[in-house]
């Protein structure tokens, strides 16, 4: 397990000023062939516009970005937090995007940063959270092993870059009994 990971939620202000770290590690995972919604090779102009967008969604509050950085400071994973909006689902929020770079995969930041992005639903009142992924993918036995619940699949969900129409495997967690 890493011990030397710090997880903090990043403002739009800062998505800007670390926007680098953010297209670096973007491109990364998806070059790497994460199936996050985007297909490789990802271009450094797209991964900025990407990052932009994103930090423009940080300002409406529904939208929270969690980002883990090494003992240098340098981000090396994150993970966001989007919140549902509309009346009937105040309750609930997705977990989207996780990504860890390469070089310090395995050694704990993925769990941190999911335990992270839970605390922070949690706090916002968010008690069933969803989130989906490529059937097969590290990130499926991260989110078994962390006990998320398997909702369900669909077959022919997403595309990778050869063309390959791969399943698409949703979880859930609640974080409260629902009453």
């Amino acid at each position: 397990m890493t011990t030397d990971v710090n997880i903090a939620q990043l403002a739009a202000h800062d998505v800007a000023t670390r926007s680098d770290e953010l297209v670096a590690l973007l491109r990364e995972t998806v070059d790497g062939g994460a199936s996050i919604g985007f297909m490789p090779p990802l271009s450094e102009a797209d991964a900025h516009a990407y990052w932009e967008s994103l930090g423009h969604s940080l300002l409406g509050g529904a939208v929270h970005l969690l980002v883990a950085t090494d003992a240098t400071g340098r981000i090396v994973g994150s993970v966001q937090l989007h919140e549902a909006t509309r009346a009937n689902g105040l309750h609930r929020a997705e977990v989207a995007k996780l990504m860890v770079q390469g070089r310090v995969r395995r050694g704990g930041i993925g769990r941190a940063l999911v335990l992270a992005v839970e605390a922070l639903a949690a706090r916002h009142g968010r008690t069933t959270l969803v989130l989906d992924t490529r059937q097969g993918d590290a990130s499926e036995t991260l989110y078994q092993s962390m006990g998320w619940t398997l909702t369900g699949s669909v077959p022919a969900y997403a595309r990778s870059a050869d063309g390959r129409l791969h399943t698409g495997v949703f979880y859930h967690r609640l974080l409260t009994t629902a009453a």
